[in-house]
């Protein structure tokens, strides 16, 4: 009852916050002037695994029978629309009163749920655009970016295919999305979208996987700083590594030290969530940790910079509508839409990650 309480709260708030986004006086007005100096000190990159989103409808190219209404989860279309309001809340307060500039989706079937995510929410207010391409992944999951046309023109966008060596081994997974663009402001914005491979297996046994994909975006990043040795990069993605893993510090050579920044280097703002204030985004086995990585380049920690953050910029939301107990362990857990085949209708089970850019 509690639960259907907070849910109910956050529905109410997320419609009042959709309400005020929607309102618009004159072009001159003192609120618009007032509106835009928010978004100016406030350019939000939210980057969020929405846990298997998928529609109802049984694609035969997909191995995604379990989410259908006549498979193991009986996966519905009352649940599928409640799981899309469900996303939508978290989008919408993630954003507080101006939604999120961007937003970096992983685990989404298709592009027909993203556009459902926009248009069959209260997010249908906004002015969401969608970059998406199916990927080869076996269980059909892609990633995708949605973006504010008022705030964000893309220039051009890459999926970087993930094929493995030989050495390595077999299967595939989903592309990595690469969109080149710029803001509001004029500035050159590059976004690197991931979801590395899982660590279904054992985490040994899939090491080398995360490794070799976190390898190719090593490349795509050092060919940007060639050109442009100041740029302004973003990384975000559920990494399905923690910040201390190899395919981090030792592939992609994420630095964790920020007081002396060098401009073409990457940091990994996760390790100081992670490691200094001691948070997490995901819960195994009774212990949190953050698989979903902010990750950026020196230049955007410099603030001489026309655009730029901080270490104390990156937050994990972490509403109390997102959580409930954790009655096999101590504290809370994140409310997911399943546990097991037991259907909960709940959100996600990740939290997700945020970067401000003043």
């Amino acid at each position: 009852m509690e639960m259907k309480k907070l849910t109910i709260i956050a529905s109410i708030v997320a419609v009042a916050i959709l309400l005020a986004f929607s309102c618009k006086t004159g072009k001159d007005s003192t609120e618009d002037k007032f509106n835009e100096q928010l978004v100016r000190d406030s350019y939000r990159i939210m980057f969020f695994n929405t846990e298997n989103l998928f529609d109802t409808i049984n694609d035969p190219e997909k191995n995604d029978d379990e989410f259908t209404p006549q498979g193991a989860k009986f996966w519905n279309a009352y649940r599928y629309k409640d799981k899309l309001s469900n996303l939508s809340k978290v989008i919408i307060g993630a954003g507080g009163w101006e939604l999120p500039q961007i937003v970096a989706l992983s685990e989404i079937e298709n592009r027909k749920v993203v556009e459902d995510l926009i248009y069959r929410t209260p997010l249908s207010k906004s002015d969401y655009r969608i970059i998406h391409k199916e990927s080869p992944d076996a269980r059909g999951i892609d990633v995708a970016l949605m973006y504010r046309k008022k705030f964000f023109t893309p220039i051009s966008e890459n999926f970087i295919p993930v094929k493995y060596p030989s050495n390595i081994g077999s299967g595939t997974t989903r592309d990595i999305l690469y969109v080149k663009g710029r803001t509001n402001q004029n500035d050159t914005l590059h976004v690197f979208v991931n979801h590395w491979p899982s660590r279904w297996g054992g985490q040994k046994e899939t090491e080398q996987k995360r490794m070799f994909v976190a390898g190719l975006v090593k490349h795509a990043t050092d060919s940007i700083f060639k050109t442009d040795k100041n740029a302004n990069i973003v990384i975000v993605g559920d990494l399905n590594d923690y910040p201390t893993d190899k395919s981090l510090m030792e592939v992609l050579k994420t630095q964790t030290e920020y007081d002396k920044v060098s401009s073409d280097k990457l940091y990994n703002l996760s390790f100081y969530l992670q490691e200094i204030k001691k948070q997490g985004t995901h819960k195994y086995h009774g212990q949190w940790g953050i698989l979903d990585q902010i990750i950026v380049s020196g230049a955007l920690l410099d603030t001489a910079n026309t655009i730029h953050t901080t270490i104390d910029d990156a937050h994990i939301y972490n509403p109390d509508f997102m959580l409930v107990p954790d009655e096999g362990y101590t504290g809370k857990q994140v409310f997911r839409t399943y546990v097991g085949y037991k259907y909960q209708g709940g959100y996600s089970d990740h939290l997700p990650v945020i970067i401000r850019i003043p």
